[in-house]
């Protein structure tokens, strides 16, 4: 082998080394500008990890992040009394469609409506606004599964011809 082998042969190993050796950096899970908020809150839920008010604002601020999987696992992980609040249902509900689960999350947001309308329920009464929302979107999610739509991201078209369904009104008029 000859000196211009030998040259080939150090600058395939020095490109070798090289490339081995570079860092990449991964995609962080939450985006730079909810990265403070975020991490105050999990502090928040880990201190006191029976305040719904503290694991639905960590649920939300997952989700305002657009890591609906983080918001799942904070949701599922929180004890079971959080669990069964509906408007933590019902923000469980939006992760689950987020991440491409309509069936699952129609199922989420019946079981927020049957709980709002149970008086005899040890929830406290739900807003207008949680009934309004949830009927809303259960709706919605109703026309998604109808239409045999799991994740409505990857089916645009078919999401808001399942939305037009679900929101179209009938009017009368009298002459």
């Amino acid at each position: 082998m000859g000196l211009k082998g030998w040259n080939i042969a150090v600058l395939l190993a020095i490109g070798a080394i090289w490339f081995a050796g570079s860092t990449q950096r991964e995609k962080r899970v939450v985006g730079d500008s909810h990265t403070d908020r975020v991490a105050l809150l999990e502090e928040q839920v880990a201190a006191t990890p029976n305040d719904v008010a503290r694991v639905r604002e960590l649920a939300q601020a997952y989700l305002d992040a657009r890591a609906p999987g983080m918001a799942l696992a904070s949701i599922e992980h929180a004890p079971a009394a959080i669990r069964v609040e509906p408007t933590v249902e019902h923000l469980y509900a939006r992760a689950l469609l987020d991440q491409g689960r309509s069936a699952d999350a129609l199922a989420a947001e019946r079981r927020v409506l049957s709980r709002c309308a149970d008086p005899s329920s040890e929830v406290p009464a739900c807003s207008t606004y949680l009934i309004a929302s949830a009927t809303r979107r259960s709706e919605i999610l109703e026309q998604l599964v109808t239409l045999g739509v799991e994740d409505a991201n990857a089916h645009p078209e078919a999401s808001s011809l399942a939305y037009h369904n679900a929101t179209r009104q009938v009017s009368f008029s009298s002459r």
